[in-house]
């Protein structure tokens, strides 16, 4: 079995630590013109930050985000989570106001940073050494493959090797890395998922996210999957896929997430995905065989 983030949190902070997104108002090299205009070729107008309040203070999503979750983490800590879009994207005087405003409240007991590997320079990986030593944090890289042929395809917008350095410099100043990889993008076989999967292991990431390759409105990947240019997986697919890669991860990296569900109103395919419940269950009996 795998070691799940639940896990390593109870162990790591002795009790239930739930995750809080908030939105820093950053954008993305990908978006602004610096690499392109589109995006990558799967992600929506939100940038992953679906479930954040884009344009309050960071103190004032903290607080909507607890309360929201309050029930389900009745005396435990938290994590503030920059989720949307490039959060290491802007000037370095913006970034440590952010994380800093967002590391201060007692209940919070580290900080989570998604972000591109080719968005960390020598500057900000300092920084964020500095800010670790106060409370601990994590950066969430999006590498999705090692395939180069297929990060052209989605316009990932960096060559691997990015992702190797970057995972380099970052355990170098003691920070740890959470490497993001999608599972059923187009052309790619089982196999190329599961080197993947292996390469962020060599490269020394602390954990992974693994994600289901969804079709959402207002992408070009909904136009590929329009035109009949590629299917989805099914559950079961995905399901054999997910366990071939849980294989090549060690216990002591940690597994955040075996899949993810887009937002609902936006969701094309693949619908089994709606229901997360059902497909939860389905994937921890079928992972427990």
């Amino acid at each position: 079995m795998y070691k799940t983030l639940s896990q390593h949190y109870r162990e790591r902070f002795g009790c239930k630590v739930y995750k809080l997104a908030i939105d820093g108002g950053f954008t993305c090299p990908n978006r602004d013109g610096t690499l392109g205009y589109g995006g990558c070729i799967f992600c929506s107008g939100s940038g992953s930050g679906d479930f954040a309040q884009r344009g309050n203070s960071v103190a004032e999503q903290l607080q909507q985000a607890k309360a929201r979750v309050a029930f389900k983490n009745k005396g435990g800590k938290y994590i503030a989570y920059f989720q949307a879009f490039t959060n290491t994207y802007g000037p370095i005087e913006k970034l440590e106001a952010l994380y800093t405003q967002a590391m201060a409240p007692d209940d919070i007991v580290g900080l989570a940073i998604g972000t591109r590997p080719d968005c960390l320079p020598q500057e900000t990986v300092e920084l964020l050494a500095r800010l670790h030593k106060t409370k601990p944090i994590s950066v969430e890289l999006g590498l999705q493959t090692i395939h180069e042929d297929t990060a052209r395809y989605i316009r990932r917008g960096y060559e691997t090797s990015v992702y190797f350095d970057a995972v380099k410099r970052l355990k170098a100043a003691g920070v740890e890395v959470v490497t993001h990889i999608i599972l059923g993008l187009p052309g790619e076989t089982p196999e190329m998922m599961v080197q993947t999967t292996r390469a962020a292991i060599a490269a020394g990431t602390d954990g992974i996210k693994f994600q289901l390759l969804h079709v959402l409105h207002g992408t070009d990947l909904a136009k590929d999957y329009a035109a009949g240019n590629f299917q989805c997986l099914t559950l079961e697919a995905y399901a054999a896929i997910l366990k071939q890669c849980l294989q090549a991860v060690p216990p002591q990296v940690v597994v955040h997430r075996i899949t993810g569900d887009g937002a609902k109103k936006d969701l094309i395919a693949p619908l089994w995905s709606a229901d997360k419940k059902t497909v939860l269950r389905y994937l921890q009996e079928y992972l427990a065989i």
